[in-house]
């Protein structure tokens, strides 16, 4: 129960990420804007890590550690989900 807590806790960014990014592709923004979902996650990601890593020890240290690794993995998929947008427009 220690880890289904904070990994379902980390799906509520994750789902929001990943349809912000969706939304943001399909209306056709700007290639900066539809990337700034995964960059914004990534760099939070990070800093969690770190701030679970070295302020927070034990159990909770690991939950920011969870939250981290799923946040890192969103942000990747988010990138590699707004590099794929169409280029009808521009031609």
């Amino acid at each position: 129960m220690m880890l289904i807590g904070p990994i379902l806790i980390a799906l509520i960014p994750v789902v929001i990420i990943l349809e912000l990014t969706r939304w943001l592709s399909k209306k056709e923004f700007p290639f900066w804007i539809i990337i700034t979902p995964g960059i914004v996650s990534i760099m939070v990601a990070i800093n969690l890590f770190y701030s679970g890593f070295v302020n927070l020890r034990g159990f909770v240290g690991l939950s920011y550690g969870i939250l981290a690794l799923f946040l890192i993995m969103t942000g990747f998929k988010s990138l590699f989900i707004g590099k794929n947008i169409g280029y009808d427009g521009y031609i």
